[in-house]
């Protein structure tokens, strides 16, 4: 085992804690459709890394973001820090779109997700973080 295994896990164990928490917190719709959204991130990348970051807010990484999963009053918000160079068939990204990296999804109470097409865009996510970086040398 490496150096830092030890405390990936460690880290992640408490993360998932911390999220569990921030799900039975929020006790309505919003927790209940980041319980689904976090569903779907492990059911695509099932060794997704979870973390807590930046004063509370989940994180699910594999070598890098793949996303992040902000709540607010009105939307839970799925922040792809790369979206901007995934492809999205289905449409799902609904904000953020100016930007030249990140793209997110706002799911409003009542929405449904379209689950494979999410599936999808975490897949490529994780598949984009694992690319080589362009512009290196070797």
């Amino acid at each position: 085992m490496t150096g830092g295994s030890a405390k990936t896990a460690e880290t992640d164990t408490d993360a998932a804690r911390l999220i569990d928490a921030r799900i039975a917190e929020l006790g309505d719709w919003r927790g209940e459709t980041l319980a689904r959204v976090r569903q779907l991130v492990r059911e695509a990348v099932p060794d997704v890394v979870e973390e807590w970051k930046w004063r509370g807010v989940p994180v699910w990484s594999h070598g890098g973001i793949l996303c992040t999963g902000e709540t607010y009053k009105a939307v839970v918000k799925l922040t792809f820090a790369k979206g901007a160079a995934l492809s999205d068939p289905k449409g799902l990204f609904n904000a953020s779109l100016e930007g030249n990296t990140r793209r997110a999804i706002d799911i409003r109470e009542g929405e449904a997700i379209d689950a494979d097409a999410l599936k999808a865009l975490i897949r490529a996510a994780a598949t984009l973080n694992a690319a080589p970086r362009k512009g290196r040398s070797g």
